[in-house]
């Protein structure tokens, strides 16, 4: 006899279900550009029990978090992004900027021009996913992206860790 252990919800509650989450998001979306950062710290501490003087992570306090990775942890990590960096860049050489003239006087083309900033969300809480953080963080960057921000919930108990 078969045993299941989850089955997938039928799409009268899947609809109910993502409706409840787009009207949650709504809500909080226009609640915080209502606002500010008032509305972002009480979301925060409702969602995450988090409500720290300051989101934003400075020098020193990455600095505390990163002496306590362990060694190997640093070494997987460099290696993984120089792979990610280099198959970034190799994706990047093959877009190539073209301009051709389809008919007397008209010049049609493309040009590839990066973006002057990039949000990269990297999923945190109990199961981290650091391997967003290369994927987003680092081929924006080596797409020319001048500023990236990076953000992830509170994991562990403890801070937020950027890398």
């Amino acid at each position: 006899m078969t045993v299941y252990l989850k089955t997938a919800a039928g799409l009268d509650e899947d609809q109910a279900r993502l409706e409840a989450v787009r009207e949650t998001v709504t809500q909080v979306i226009a609640d915080v550009r209502a606002r500010g950062d008032v509305a972002v710290r009480e979301y925060s501490e409702r969602f995450d029990g988090w409500s720290p003087d300051n989101f934003r992570l400075d020098a020193e306090g990455i600095e505390k978090i990163v002496a306590g990775v362990p060694a190997q942890v640093i070494e997987d990590i460099t290696a993984v992004q120089a792979r990610v960096r280099r198959f970034a860049q190799h994706q990047k050489d093959s877009l190539k900027d073209f301009e051709v003239e389809t008919e007397p006087g008209v010049f049609l083309g493309q040009r590839n021009i990066p973006v002057a900033a990039a949000g990269a969300y990297v999923p945190g809480g109990k199961y981290p996913l650091v391997a967003s953080a290369h994927m987003t963080v680092v081929t924006a960057k080596v797409a020319g992206v001048e500023r990236v921000t990076a953000c992830t919930p509170r994991s562990g108990g403890r801070s937020p860790q950027r890398r």
